[in-house]
């Protein structure tokens, strides 16, 4: 089976630059529709830049394989003491029916990115208004999750005393290539980015939305929290992880919003403090 791959991360800058360059030539060119699209295409810009340095972090990450390793096993100590469920037990349950763990596969490396392309878009044409904080909230997501990468956590899938499979490299359709060659963040898994971004779109549509079909959007976290762990990609705690981070970035926009609109304007300068024109002048005494 041919493996899957994900756009790298120089290919995203060059586009992102690419796009916004032409969103800011078009932002002053006199034919409307082009002034009308240099937003969009600055805001793509901002979403393609974000794609690159999320990539970018593994390769940062991938000189520490050993500590790495021990930190994925001291996150799964950590989650028998906390009595979550075994990834490993949810993993085979899974194995007994392979075609859908190769939907889990594909969808790992299929649907996290295209899902994001589309649900701006959407947000930018249809809840013009609503656009700007969930835009801070996804680059204050993703910034605080690539800091927190830069410490490298191995995923389950990686920790060989846990005995979990790669069911990605089982089914020749992983994304990730060896150690030592550049590609998708590996050793990144913590806290998990994928899992942040569908919480987003699926939480943002259900708020947004007035279609009595938006409660569906709340099954892209919950296949999504699902997949990234029967792949072995990642321990439930990189998820809840990431769903703490959306909360610090949601609570930090809304007060620095919050903070601005308590800004005092501009303070106008009084009447009778103005200036008036010579000729209005009286004379002097």
């Amino acid at each position: 089976m041919i493996g899957l791959t994900w756009v790298p991360w120089n290919v995203a800058m060059e586009a992102g630059a690419v796009v916004g360059t032409a969103g800011v030539a078009a932002g002053v060119s006199r034919r409307r529709w082009l002034a009308g699209s240099a937003a969009f295409a600055r805001e793509l810009a901002i979403v393609l830049a974000l794609y690159a340095m999320w990539r970018v972090v593994g390769t940062i990450s991938l000189v520490k394989v050993d500590g790495a390793i021990d930190a994925g096993q001291r996150i799964w100590d950590v989650e028998r003491a906390l009595h979550l469920p075994s990834e490993r037990s949810v993993q085979q349950l899974f194995l007994h029916w392979s075609p859908i763990v190769q939907a889990c596969n594909v969808y790992y490396a299929s649907v996290h990115i295209p899902s994001m392309l589309l649900f701006l878009p959407w947000l930018w044409f249809f809840h013009r208004t609503r656009y700007p904080s969930v835009r801070n909230v996804v680059g204050l997501t993703t910034l605080f999750c690539l800091a927190i990468q830069l410490i490298p956590v191995a995923p389950p899938r990686l920790v060989p005393a846990l005995h979990i499979k790669d069911t990605p490299a089982l089914f020749g359709q992983t994304v990730y290539p060896s150690f030592g060659k550049s590609g998708p963040a590996q050793l990144s898994a913590m806290p998990s980015v994928h899992v942040a971004w569908a919480v987003i779109i699926g939480g943002t549509i259900v708020l947004v939305s007035s279609s009595r079909l938006r409660w569906l959007a709340l099954a892209h976290p919950v296949v999504t929290m699902l997949v990234v762990v029967v792949t072995g990609n990642h321990f439930w705690l990189d998820g809840i992880v990431a769903i703490l981070v959306l909360g610090f970035a949601i609570a930090l926009e809304q007060g620095a919003r919050a903070a601005l609109s308590r800004r005092p304007p501009a303070l106008a300068i009084p009447r009778d403090a103005r200036v008036l024109p010579s000729s209005a002048r009286g004379s002097p005494s």
